[in-house]
């Protein structure tokens, strides 16, 4: 049984059924290769007019349907992800270069969500309150309506589904728009999965697109919440399109986590704790570790080690062989690594190790010597790179974790849990995890950044409930009211 044979979708884009979209097509590329494996269709601006309206349409009796059909649909949904997981997880390796673990996470992570979406349906969505009049007061919880997820290319099945799946479990209606460049795995999979699971017709519509597509799902009226996951300088254009509009939008941004290593760590679980945090995924993840804040008293031994383990660690094309990193998105991707990794060494950083590459493979790579100046630290690389800063005791330790503009995650190693806990309290981030490094999800959890890193925990568990409905108030007397006139 195959779920995503290229017949149903080649070419198209799920806009009221597999339809051949407006804006031509795009190939869908193995990065590891350049192999173009299939092509699929890219809708405009006009396409989305049409999805939004059939949405909206389709909606109405979506969020009428009993919350125990709705809920019956998430947990074949989930179902289905397991059953299909191996199709599934080869086009992750292949499409977004993945490790088969990596893409193993994902399906598992994507039958999770529509099981944890499947149990809001049944949640109480509402409260009775007091009122001084003779009537019954309540406020309830109601579906949005049409929402908008624009999701990326890094972890596209998870990032696209956490938001699907419960937007769709609460009664709304969702545009997908995925990256174009895993368009598949991010998009195709999610749909295809939802039609073998018995969603109605134009409550899901998927719309592959740049960033035109984009902006025209965030100003298309029906739209009237906005789930976007990308880099912080494209959530800021759909924040401020979407307070144009008066819109809520979500966004889960970019990072430029710390781990602090405190002088009690154990060095070797460090390191492997480290180089998970900063090179999972060739360090294409939100939560990345991307500045590692080590004690003097440890920090020599520390990147001895962890230059060790990433030089020990195997890069090649994850489809082919096994290997602990596979290959970056695309060729633009790789040269802004290289030039962050390049000026932070023309600027005075040391290579502890890495720093080339061959076509999309980047070497796992640790720098010394960094400074604020060092780009390779100072900002997002998006990258497989480890930049490695000492501090002298605790206050200083705060002050660098704290200098970022991003507040995404925070990563303690220490002995001491209860210090690791207060040293935590003085740092402002949406997620901390003590004795283990930054790149942590689950789909009961809250998930979201501060500052530059979006608008806070609005995913994951009951925080999907307000994410994806509003409130509204309701009143009712027993006969109409008296008034003086």
């Amino acid at each position: 049984m195959t779920l995503l044979a290229p017949a149903l979708w080649s070419g198209k884009a799920a806009v009221g059924g597999w339809s051949t979209p407006t804006g031509g097509t795009a190939d869908v590329v193995e990065p590891a290769t350049g192999e173009v494996l299939d092509r699929i269709g890219v809708t405009t601006a006009e396409d989305v007019a049409v999805a939004a309206e059939r949405a909206a349409r389709a909606q109405l009796a979506w969020a009428r349907t009993p919350y125990t059909e709705r809920a019956a649909v998430l947990r074949r949904a989930g179902d289905l992800f397991t059953r299909y997981a191996e199709e599934i997880q080869g086009w992750l390796v292949r499409e977004a270069g993945s490790i088969p673990g990596k893409a193993a996470f994902e399906t598992t992570t994507a039958a999770q969500e529509c099981y944890e979406a499947a149990a809001l349906a049944s949640r109480p969505l509402g409260e009775v309150l007091p009122s001084a009049e003779p009537r019954l007061s309540f406020a309830r919880r109601v579906p949005a309506g049409v929402v908008g997820v624009i999701a990326p290319f890094n972890v596209p099945l998870v990032l696209g589904i956490r938001s699907v799946a419960p937007a769709l479990a609460l009664g709304n209606a969702v545009l997908l728009k995925p990256d174009l460049r895993t368009a598949v795995s991010g998009g195709v999979a999610i749909v295809r999965v939802f039609e073998e699971a018995g969603l109605p017709e134009d409550v899901l519509h998927l719309l592959p697109g740049g960033a035109d597509t984009g902006a025209a799902l965030v100003e298309a009226p029906q739209v009237r919440v906005v789930s976007f996951t990308g880099s912080t300088a494209a959530g800021r254009a759909v924040g401020a399109a979407a307070a144009r509009h008066l819109k809520r939008a979500h966004l889960e941004l970019g990072g430029n986590s710390a781990l602090i290593v405190l002088p009690d760590a154990d060095l070797e679980r460090a390191a492997s704790t480290a180089a998970w945090g900063s090179f999972f995924h060739q360090g294409q993840v939100c939560m990345t570790t991307g500045r590692h804040l080590v004690h003097s008293d440890v920090a020599d031994e520390y990147v001895e080690r962890l230059a060790e383990k990433a030089a020990h660690l195997p890069v090649g094309d994850p489809h082919k062989e096994q290997v602990a990193l596979g290959p970056v998105i695309d060729a633009g991707q790789r040269d802004k690594i290289h030039a962050l990794v390049t000026a932070s060494v023309d600027g005075g950083a040391r290579l502890a190790a890495g720093g080339t590459y061959e076509e999309l493979f980047y070497r796992p790579t640790v720098l010394t010597g960094v400074t604020d100046a060092s780009p390779a630290y100072a900002e997002e690389v998006f990258g497989p790179v480890a930049p490695v800063r000492v501090y002298a005791d605790e206050d200083e330790a705060v002050a660098l974790a704290t200098a970022s503009s991003y507040g995404l995650s925070l990563g303690i190693l220490t002995r001491d849990v209860m210090r690791g806990l207060d040293l935590a309290e003085r740092i402002p981030t949406g997620l901390v995890h003590i004795n283990d490094q930054t790149v942590n999800d689950e789909a009961v959890a809250p998930f979201g950044g501060v500052a530059a890193s979006g608008t806070g925990a609005r995913f994951g568990g009951a925080a999907n409930i307000e994410a994806f409905t509003e409130t509204r108030w309701i009143t009712a007397r027993s006969a109409p009211a008296a008034y003086p006139f």
